[in-house]
Order: C-alpha cells, then sequence, then structure tokens
C-alpha cells in the first residue's frame, strides 16, 4: 500500500481534500478501487497529521432481487475499529426490471450519487469520498470528447451547493494497475460485481481503445492526463 499512500497523500495535500474535522462517507461498493480507498484513508489517518473521521457506506443495487455479499467490506471496518452502513436498495430492480433501460450506466450511477449523498448527511458527514483513480479520469475525458463531443472531467474535488457536501477523489493520482496490486497483496476481498451490464460499458470499451493505443505508443495515457492539467 506504500506507493497508493503515497499517491493519496500527494492528492490531498496539492487538491486540499481533507481537513481536521472533516466526517467523511467512503462510497464502498466492494470492488478494488473502492475498497483501496478505504483502506488507505484509514492507513492514512494514523500519520497524516489530519483529524478526520471515516464512515464506510455501501448501497447495495439487489441486482436480481439478491443481496450482496458484504460481509469482507464489515469485516475490514469491524477490524478498524471504522464506522459502516450497509444500506439496500432497489436501483437494481428500476434499472434492469422496470425500466429495461438499454443504456443502464447513467440512470444507475444518478440513482447511486442520490442515495450516497442522502447517506452522507444523514450519518453527519460533509464529505464523501470516491475511488476514482487516474486511468478513470482519461477514460472519462475521453468518452465525454468522442461520446457528448464536448472537452471535460471530473474534479479532485467539488462542492455540491445543493446537498451542502463536498466531494472528493482521493485516488486521483493514482494509477489503476498499482490499485490492482494494493487490492491483491492486502487480500482485500473484492466483491464481484453483479450488475448484468459488467464488462458491456461504452467505459469498458474505452478502456480497452486506450489499453490498445498504450501498447502502440507508451506513455499515451499520462500525456493525455498531462494535458488535462494543463487545461485546468
Amino acid at each position: 500500500m506504500q506507493k497508493i499512500l503515497g499517491y493519496m497523500r500527494k492528492a490531498i495535500q496539492e487538491f486540499d481534500l481533507i481537513s481536521d474535522g472533516d466526517s467523511i462517507a467512503v462510497g464502498v461498493s466492494g470492488g478494488k478501487d473502492s475498497l483501496v480507498l478505504l483502506k488507505g484513508l484509514i492507513l492514512l489517518k494514523r500519520f497524516i497529521g489530519i483529524d478526520y473521521k471515516i464512515v464506510g457506506v455501501t448501497l447495495d443495487p439487489m441486482f436480481g432481487g439478491i443481496a450482496g455479499d458484504y460481509s469482507s467490506v464489515e469485516e475490514m471496518c469491524r477490524k478498524a475499529d471504522t464506522e459502516y452502513h450497509l444500506i439496500e436498495t432497489h436501483i437494481g430492480e428500476i434499472v434492469f426490471d422496470l425500466r429495461e433501460e438499454e443504456h443502464p450506466c447513467s440512470l444507475c450511477a444518478r440513482m447511486r450519487r442520490g442515495a450516497l449523498h442522502d447517506a452522507a448527511k444523514k450519518y453527519g458527514c460533509n464529505k464523501v469520498a470516491l475511488g476514482h483513480h487516474f486511468n478513470d479520469a482519461v477514460e472519462t475525458f475521453i468518452m465525454n470528447l468522442f461520446t457528448e463531443g464536448r472537452i471535460g472531467c471530473f474534479s479532485p474535488k467539488s462542492y455540491l451547493s445543493r446537498k451542502d457536501l463536498t466531494l472528493i477523489r482521493p485516488l486521483v493520482l493514482a494509477p489503476e494497475k498499482e490499485i490492482k496490486k494494493a487490492a491483491l497483496k492486502n487480500s482485500l476481498g473484492v466483491v464481484k460485481s453483479k450488475c448484468p451490464a459488467d464488462g458491456y460499458t461504452n467505459r469498458q470499451r474505452t478502456k480497452e481503445f486506450l489499453a490498445d493505443m498504450e501498447r502502440q505508443d507508451r506513455g499515451f495515457t499520462e500525456r493525455i492526463f498531462g494535458a488535462m492539467r494543463r487545461g485546468n
């Protein structure tokens, strides 16, 4: 986790992501990114010199009406003496069964964001931490450019005025390959996604496109990320 902690610490300091007294709701899907984020925030709290509270929040989409197994997340939080909440939702039923969305990711993401923001307020948090990393940022930029015809990406830190919440992404400088290594080496117990659209999304196609370009031209992704930063 040392490399990950280094990336997180740099992002926290450079973008002023966390301050003394913050109560942070960490969105934990059970995937590698969110688990590494949670583990990293727990470890950083010991030595970064900032006094903050962590509240782990998992929104179970209940795909197919079946509850997911998030016992590995609960165990991690229990061992770290960290508050944790598992919330069952009807997101899977609404997106796939009732609405039968042809392109489900957008609606699913909006519903998950809303539910997570509501949970953060309910549990007294002023910030929400998400597990988006370096590669996610580049993929989002490419998708916005080629799918929506606009230049834009998410920010490491955003204020949501309607909810009075600050959204932070402490892993934004961390490459996905390092996150994979950290999850494996620390045996974080990744929860396999049961989403019917998993592996067939626009993001997956974008990921494969960038991987192909990287094989042909090493440093391709890094240069895009650098251009994004220089363009603010």
